[in-house]
């Protein structure tokens, strides 16, 4: 099973090199890293530009990438994409160009910010039992982008010097990956409850929020009353783990009003049938594999779910049985029980893909590679399988063509920095220095290390011959690169 991450020691040490990172904000203008932060006037020139959101964006997302353990499991990602994007239509936002940040957390939270950031930690589908309670959260989210609560909020605070937006950017990578208590704690003295106050939306926008995003949920055709189920889970989430409430109310306050309120506004929308989609339980029980306590924990909970009275004909128990044998290394099981849910449903990219996966830990690379040929005939450009249809080539050695697929990625997903890793790798074994320099500078540049992304370009560029295509699009790749960087050293 493909779920990646970053590794973390533990959230004490990251949280100081968060926060010290940010509070060196004001340092040396030649630093290697883009860590500048955008440069924001007084509160009396009404809201924040939509470039200086652009900005404030670019940063978190450099520092999420940084920092923050992340979730690149495809068939994951592929969902969420998808979700999303069946709701922004309904959403008033001016910009739909979002980047999503999947956050390797088992706790309840999402966020947006400025600059179209989109963040779900995957505990967030471990605790919303439907489709309609997860994507009223999504729309919630995308309620407060399309109302720039976010930049209001900014809008109202006493100062905008650069250590205070320093602080709401270091204060939201440590909200995406820490419980609120131990985030706060690490940021001493007054800075603590300056960020803390900017993370916490005020009751009217939550109001806002909350009204914004059950139009979208029934604009979208889902179910608006998923909002307040999806409230009262929380609440009982908060009741049980006392002081240690969940990570989403310490930014999102939530109280019986609230939910009554938003429970009397959904049922003002015309009650009608929403079904589930399917993918949403197959995802699910696959990331309760992942956060699963231990591989042999998930097999015996799965097994148990099945042995209930009608769970045999439920395939999301089904599959999170099978995922949680692949995760024991029972490959023969595993591939058995993927197997049986394609006989009914042949086409379906998550039981492919995930016999894929079966396939390669047992060495059957070649079965792997036909399944998969074959599935993205049949849906060509599709994410999770060209993805692990890469992965296959990388494991026979045929960098080459792991390499086409990788660029065909990173083409539609440029802002996804672990792709570009992936295909240095996939350059390096097909010996194409040219090609690993180009994707090593991508990867940089995204990473906010615009010196390194510069010096891998210099050299990708000296290797190819003057006059050719390829030099001339990596110069101009060059000249974008330093244009940015000398534009942070002037700042």
């Amino acid at each position: 099973m493909n779920i990646v991450h970053t590794d973390c020691r533990s959230y004490r040490q990251l949280l100081v090199a968060v926060v010290f990172a940010f509070t060196l904000v004001s340092g040396s203008a030649a630093t290697a890293q883009e860590t500048r932060l955008p440069n924001i006037g007084g509160t009396g020139g009404g809201l924040i530009s939509g470039q200086q959101e652009s900005d404030i964006g670019q940063q978190v997302m450099v520092s999420i990438r940084r920092s923050a353990p992340r979730i690149t499991d495809p068939l994951v990602y592929d969902y969420l994409s998808a979700i999303i994007y069946k709701l922004v239509p309904s959403a008033p936002l001016d910009n739909r160009d979002l980047t999503l940040a999947l956050i390797d957390s088992p706790a309840i939270n999402a966020f947006a910010v400025p600059g179209g950031i989109v963040g779900v930690n995957g505990g967030l589908f471990l605790n919303a039992a439907t489709e309609q309670q997860f994507a009223s959260v999504l729309a919630h989210e995308l309620a407060h982008l399309s109302q720039r609560h976010f930049a209001r909020r900014l809008e109202q605070q006493e100062t905008s010097a650069p250590l205070t937006i320093a602080g709401m950017i270091a204060g939201i990578v440590l909200s995406a990956v820490t419980q609120s208590d131990i985030g706060i704690a690490a940021i001493v003295g007054t800075q603590a409850l300056a960020i803390q106050n900017m993370l916490a939306y005020s009751r009217s926008h939550e109001q806002e929020a909350d009204r914004v995003g059950l139009d979208i949920l029934a604009t979208a055709g889902m179910d608006p009353r998923g909002m307040p189920e999806m409230f009262e889970i929380m609440m009982r989430q908060n009741r049980l783990q006392g002081n240690n409430m969940p990570e989403y109310l310490s930014t999102h306050p939530l109280t019986q009003n609230r939910v009554a309120d938003t429970r009397n506004r959904a049922e003002q929308f015309p009650e009608r049938p929403v079904s589930d989609g399917q993918e949403y339980h197959l995802v699910r029980s696959r990331l309760q594999v992942h956060y699963a306590q231990s591989p042999e924990l998930a097999v015996e909970t799965f097994e148990n779910h099945l042995n209930k009275p009608g769970a045999q004909g439920n395939e999301a128990i089904r599959y999170g049985l099978a995922v949680a044998y692949l995760s024991n290394d029972q490959f023969e099981k595993a591939a058995k029980g993927i197997k049986e849910l394609l006989v009914n449903n042949p086409g379906r990219i998550t039981f492919q893909v995930t016999l894929a996966e079966t396939l390669m830990q047992q060495n059957k690379l070649d079965e792997a590679r036909a399944l998969l040929k074959d599935a993205l005939s049949r849906n060509p450009g599709n994410y999770p399988i060209t993805s692990t249809l890469a992965d296959v080539e990388i494991a026979t050695g045929n960098g080459t063509q792991a390499a086409e697929h990788l660029k065909q990625l990173t083409r539609r997903m440029p802002q996804q920095e672990y792709l570009w890793l992936r295909l240095a790798e996939a350059e390096g074994m097909a010996r194409n220095i040219v090609g690993v320099h180009r994707a090593r500078a991508e990867y940089d540049a995204l990473m906010g290390d615009l010196e390194s992304a510069q010096r891998q370009l210099r050299q990708a560029q000296e290797k190819l011959p003057a006059g050719s295509a390829q030099r001339q699009v990596v110069s101009e790749r060059l000249s974008e690169i330093t244009s940015r960087l000398q534009a942070h050293r002037n700042s």
